[in-house]
């Protein structure tokens, strides 16, 4: 019996794939024309109207969040992440000092321009320049930045970066199945859900959500809604409504 005996496999209906063959008559999908191995992220720092993203330096950005962080009394922000809450500032640095060194996680410091200070970090991980692809992840955002114009603007300088200098085709975002804010947050950002990584993660199954390279038009809704909500007195009062203002490509695949 051969391993497709007896089961339904329902075709692939997604829009990017093409009827493109190979010798033997098998459906192969579109070819990459031209396509050479992409640059890994760079160290230079992204800057944005709101933020800027360096890469986690210990000494100068790890005290900033650890103050930052300290402002979430209930410890909420630590609840879908493997790493945290730390019961002390030495606990916390640590463990920063192991992970900051790495080059996948490739940890970037979340800086409020207005304040000088970090507020939050986020990181590029799997990092497959071969293929092209890469994730963000990691993120934890302090109440500092949670609900703030430079929360999305971090999340849209990361996605040019991949994008427009490095040439990248695919942007990934995981989170925990449980986790409805971040599965929201993907979805405002114009990430398309593709299915559920179950028994993935020790916390729970991890829906998968992309990007790929036709990214353009939803980053430029990204863009403009980063600017409405910074003009929105409605931000700093409730941001479900205000969230509203971001205008960008919503559809779930």
């Amino acid at each position: 019996m051969g391993l497709t005996d007896g089961l339904h496999i329902p075709p692939i209906s997604l829009r990017e794939m093409s009827e493109d063959c190979n010798s033997l008559g098998q459906p192969i999908g579109p070819a990459v024309p031209n396509w050479s191995r992409r640059t890994g992220p760079p160290r230079t720092p992204m800057m944005g109207r709101f933020c800027r993203l360096e890469r986690l330096d210990v000494e100068r950005h790890v005290a900033d969040l650890w103050a930052a962080n300290s402002l979430d009394c209930e410890a909420r922000m630590w609840t879908y992440l493997p790493w945290g809450p730390f019961r002390s500032f030495d606990e916390y640095l640590a463990y920063m000092q192991t992970v900051a060194p790495k080059e996948d996680p490739l940890i970037h410091a979340v800086i409020d321009i207005d304040t000088d200070k970090a507020v939050g970090v986020a990181s590029y991980l799997r990092v497959n320049a071969d293929a092209g692809t890469i994730e963000v992840g990691g993120l934890a955002y302090s109440p500092l930045l949670q609900r703030r114009p430079a929360a999305t603007e971090a999340m849209y300088l990361m996605m040019r970066r991949v994008f427009d200098e490095l040439g990248y085709r695919r942007y990934e975002w995981k989170c925990n199945a449980l986790n409805a804010p971040s599965r929201a947050a993907a979805t405002r950002l114009g990430f398309q859900f593709e299915g559920i990584f179950r028994q993935a993660d020790r916390q729970g199954p991890q829906p998968r959500h992309s990007v790929v390279c036709d990214y353009r038009p939803r980053m430029a809704g990204i863009a403009r809604g980063v600017r409405a909500l910074a003009r929105s007195r409605q931000f700093r009062r409730e941001w479900p409504a205000a969230r509203q203002l971001v205008v960008i490509d919503q559809r779930i695949g």
